[in-house]
């Protein structure tokens, strides 16, 4: 954080008329000059590529418009000052695993949000994160999005349909992505793996050298007319 800060004599941030950048200067927070500086006249600011952990000190951009946080350290509980203009925020690539906090933030925080991106972090279910994600768990996630920020346009690289928005407001609420305990990216972690909370088999019958049957107690109960047919079954016929 010392350095981040010292490097502000050299003079390494970039302004362009309204637009400010301060990309890969390893950062874990952002930078008090910034703010100090820019933050009432900026209206896009890029701090992609750094560190950062947490978003202290955006609060001094009063006028932002777009933020662009990828390639960060950011998760799950991140939060945002009152950023009433912004419309554009990017996400991608940090370390957001789960939805809620940060979605509940976002429409509290910044209400005139129309674009969010979050490709390549584990709460987004696409192959940038993992190959076994296919569309239906992108188009759950994008569902789970929309119920609850309504007003997005663009959600990660497609535009939001009015079929999307209904599903979003009817079912949305109930398509949550559900985060694995012991995610790892290509981890190659065997999916029988004892580390598991659990198994849907008996302990018996994952252990390939043992061969005798598991039996367990049947709790079906017929309760229909014709159940007395039974009763004409021999027993050698069992």
């Amino acid at each position: 954080m010392a350095a981040a800060e010292s490097m502000s004599g050299a003079g390494e941030e970039v302004l362009a008329g309204s637009q400010v950048s301060y990309i890969g200067k390893d950062c874990t927070k952002i930078p008090s000059f910034l703010g100090q500086r820019y933050g009432h006249q900026a209206k896009r600011l890029d701090l992609s590529f750094n560190l950062l952990r947490s978003l202290e000190g955006l609060e001094g951009f009063v006028c932002l418009e777009e933020l662009i946080l990828d390639n960060n350290q950011l998760g799950n509980h991140i939060t945002f000052p009152m950023l009433p203009y912004l419309h554009t925020l990017t996400l991608n690539k940090n370390n957001i695993s789960e939805l809620d906090c940060l979605l509940d933030t976002l429409a509290t925080s910044v209400p005139a949000l129309e674009y969010l991106s979050l490709l390549g972090n584990q709460a987004c279910p696409n192959e940038l994160v993992s190959m076994e994600k296919d569309e239906d768990d992108y188009q759950r996630y994008r569902y789970f999005v929309l119920n609850k920020i309504p007003n997005l346009k663009f959600l990660d690289t497609r535009k939001v349909t009015n079929k999307e928005r209904e599903v979003a407001s009817s079912r949305g609420a109930f398509m949550k992505v559900v985060k694995p305990d012991d995610y790892k990216i290509s981890s190659g972690a065997d999916s029988c793996s004892p580390d598991l909370p659990y198994t849907p088999l008996p302990s018996a019958s994952r252990d390939p050298t043992y061969h005798k049957g598991v039996a367990g107690k049947c709790h079906y109960v017929y309760y229909g007319k014709h159940s007395e047919g039974n009763r004409f079954i021999r027993d050698d016929q069992l």
